[in-house]
């Protein structure tokens, strides 16, 4: 059962309430399309609350949804409790790939859950990464497929609860990028989280690195909060001219979802009841609609980025409103973005 993060913990994520939550079922549109969820966490931590697979599934199935595989996102989480620090994240790999071996027996029903996994290693090893890499590879037991090094950072995040200090322009530091350089060779793929302001830094990286497969996630994190609050209109010019950057690089994906996070600065949560899946829609839109004119649909795909999303609106009224979002886009397309971009992306083989 879903917990939720301890007393006092400072969180950048809104608190999960299964009774509001309640307040606003939907029947899934459409509930035949098959879709991957290639964004979502299992969390244990103290100061997180708890998400596992439970949890995952009963979202899944109250949801409607025809929810056939997900891809599981690092968490910084189930590290080993010894043995060399850089080798510690592989422990997360272990852990995935166990609740993979779970469903796979198909005793937890349909979905496939964790399919494709995505770690973390520290690409400030530089080229020492490497060994990491090849131990994930073999944790994973054929179904690691890359990792996320978060850069994501702002001289005002502390108004959403963010309190993770990095190096601004993390990803331009040459020895970081000595560490991406190894994920090539082995076949592996980059999950990339900053936000808009540093949007510039992931351009940089793809264009140094046009073989290494780059998926942007949360739409490239506009922020709408601090001293973005009130600023949408700019905040999304900005971040629009960086999308079009973004997108003239052939090697990166981009994810349509994360957009009930704290950090956005929309108000959802604060209703009586839940958002619909018409209003969140139209909230979604101007960001959704310029990714996939961007992108394309065969390099987009949606994405729950469960259970961080949930403070803001359930799961199925979510898909619900990626279905609305796609309405009137071909079979061809809804594929895509619903299934087939994930797929190819992660190499699931689905």
């Amino acid at each position: 059962m879903q917990t939720e993060p301890s007393a006092g913990a400072i969180s950048s994520h809104l608190a999960v309430r299964p009774e509001w939550l309640a307040r606003r079922p939907e029947a899934a549109l459409e509930p035949g399309l098959p879709i991957i969820d290639p964004h979502h966490h299992l969390i244990d931590r103290p100061e997180s609350g708890t998400y596992l697979l439970p949890d995952l599934l009963a979202d899944i199935g109250s949801g409607g949804h025809n929810i056939v595989a997900t891809v599981y996102l690092e968490w910084l989480s189930m590290y080993r409790a010894d043995g060399p620090v850089e080798m510690r994240p592989v422990g997360e790999i272990e852990f995935a790939n166990g609740v993979a071996a779970m469903c796979a027996s198909g005793n937890y029903g349909k979905t496939r859950a964790c399919a494709g996994i995505v770690g973390h290693a520290d690409l400030a090893l530089g080229s020492k990464v490497a060994k990491v890499l090849e131990a994930m590879i073999v944790a994973g037991g054929g179904r690691f497929r890359g990792i996320r090094h978060i850069a994501s950072m702002d001289t005002d995040q502390g108004h959403w609860g963010a309190t993770a200090v990095r190096p601004m322009g993390l990803l331009r530091d040459k020895t970081v990028r000595e560490g991406f350089a190894q994920l090539a060779p082995l076949g592996l793929s980059f999950d990339a989280w900053v936000y808009h302001p540093q949007l510039g830094d992931v351009v940089d990286l793809a264009r140094a690195f046009p073989g290494t497969p780059i998926v942007l996630n949360h739409v490239g994190g506009p922020i709408g909060l601090g001293r973005y609050a009130g600023k949408r209109d700019d905040v999304f010019a900005d971040w629009s001219a960086r999308i079009a950057e973004l997108a003239a690089c052939p090697n990166v994906h981009v994810k349509l979802g994360g957009l009930g996070m704290k950090m956005f600065g929309f108000d959802v949560h604060e209703g009586e009841l839940p958002p619909s899946s018409e209003r969140l829609a139209a909230l979604c839109k101007p960001y959704v609609e310029t990714c996939i004119a961007a992108f394309g649909p065969r390099r987009a795909m949606f994405e729950s980025n469960f259970p961080v999303d949930k403070g803001s609106y359930g799961y199925g009224v979510y898909w619900n409103a990626c279905k609305r979002l796609a309405q009137g886009m071909s079979a061809a397309e809804k594929a895509d973005l619903f299934h087939d971009t994930a797929s190819r992306f992660y190499r699931l083989g689905l």
